[in-house]
């Protein structure tokens, strides 16, 4: 673990603390999502009541359409969700932004009739605790939305991920991990995949395979 305290993770109740990391994030990362077309395509089928899951700094925020009735935005680490919190007030439709780690939502069960991942299932402490978790507060027949990085098909890149998760890549980039199988991960979950894309390295958001896609839970 890193001694100095500023790259440390640091975890106190519903908070999980990147202060280096959210800062990075707000000021480079934050700006070219706001180009991805991809969130675009990902937020594209909402509606009803939405879980956002890692709304970061809320770039997703002013894509949702009207079809959605209200969004519960959860984000971890408090620098990331006060700019969330400043984007919630001017989005087209209404969002509380909460409190919350992955594995212990602030949701009551089958409570939202859709949730939004995107590139967030790679930095979660545990991805099927999380995926768990989203189950339990989705209604039967809701549908998670997802937008993540993910392992690579060949032998050598999925390699060269497994060496960065291992050394430096997790404690620079806010506990992100790059050779996770989410696709599996959603399906182990008990969740059905309607539909998905692998997308090429030039059409994402950053240099890494990503998935897109749609996943239901069934009734």
């Amino acid at each position: 673990m890193a001694r100095d305290p500023e790259r440390r993770a640091l975890s106190t109740g519903s908070d999980i603390r990147h202060p280096l990391f959210a800062r990075w994030y707000a000021r480079v990362i934050a700006r070219s999502a706001e180009r991805d077309q991809n969130r675009a395509r990902l937020l594209g089928d909402l509606r009803g009541r939405v879980l956002e899951l890692g709304c970061g700094t809320g770039v997703n925020f002013a894509r949702y359409a009207q079809s959605v009735t209200e969004v519960i935005a959860v984000e971890p680490e408090p620098t990331l969700r006060e700019h969330a919190e400043r984007a919630a007030a001017s989005a087209p439709v209404p969002i509380e932004v909460r409190a919350g780690q992955a594995d212990h939502l602030p949701l009551e069960d089958a409570s939202v009739d859709e949730a939004v991942a995107s590139l967030v299932l790679c930095s979660v402490p545990d991805a099927d605790s999380a995926l768990a978790e989203l189950r339990r507060v989705l209604r039967p027949g809701g549908r998670l939305h997802f937008y993540e990085h993910v392992a690579a098909h060949n032998r050598v890149g999925r390699a060269l991920q497994r060496a960065a998760d291992a050394t430096f890549w997790p404690r620079t980039f806010g506990n992100c991990h790059l050779a996770r199988d989410t696709r599996g991960a959603i399906e182990r979950a008990g969740f059905r995949i309607e539909h998905y894309t692998r997308l090429r390295l030039i059409d994402a958001e950053f240099p890494h395979p990503h998935i897109l896609g749609r996943a239901v839970l069934p009734v």
